[in-house]
């Protein structure tokens, strides 16, 4: 660009901008009701929510931090501890849902893996493969079968008659 600048062509903008003068003596209307509006609903609603937050912040609740306690499997209740069954069927509900998270991160991890490995994908991702397969076995020997209305009692009989189909098996071995 050269020194000499064509001050016509690049007008300097102006310094202050100008002030617009009132041309009636009226008042505007709109300034009223957002006063009236702000000093009847938004401050008492506002007041209000301060005072509910102050209280919130005395007990932070952060519900995804909430630890529960190990309840006694179906098969350490009493008979007719009803209250025992409902926490073994809760604790049984967290435990499976924790191991479906358990697989489906697995197989993002591999699916990972793959897409970044490409064609090597089977050498590569050897390990990640061999966990899936760990994995999900465990999950379809606790879970499998049992549908989706499964629950503690039906997963505690089919875990009681592997093993019976196991002990037999080691017997005829034997």
């Amino acid at each position: 660009m050269p020194e000499d600048h064509d001050w016509e062509a690049y007008k300097v903008p102006p310094t202050r901008t100008p002030v617009s003068e009132r041309t009636t003596s009226v008042p505007n209307p709109v300034n009223y009701f957002q006063t009236a509006f702000s000093y009847v609903f938004d401050t008492p609603v506002t007041f209000v929510r301060e005072l509910i937050e102050r209280l919130q912040t005395k007990d932070k609740f952060y519900y995804y931090h909430q630890k529960f306690r190990r309840v006694p499997d179906l098969s350490e209740c009493l008979e007719g501890d009803y209250l025992c069954y409902y926490e073994a069927e809760a604790q049984w509900r967290r435990d499976r849902m924790v191991d479906q998270q358990i697989v489906e991160i697995v197989q993002e991890r591999l699916a990972a893996c793959k897409q970044r490995e490409g064609p090597n994908q089977f050498q590569n991702c050897a390990k990640e493969m061999e966990l899936l397969a760990q994995v999900t076995k465990a999950f379809q020997d606790r879970y499998g079968d049992l549908g989706y209305h499964g629950n503690a009692r039906t997963c505690l009989m089919k875990q009681k008659h592997r093993m019976m189909e196991e002990r037999k098996a080691a017997e005829e071995k034997q």
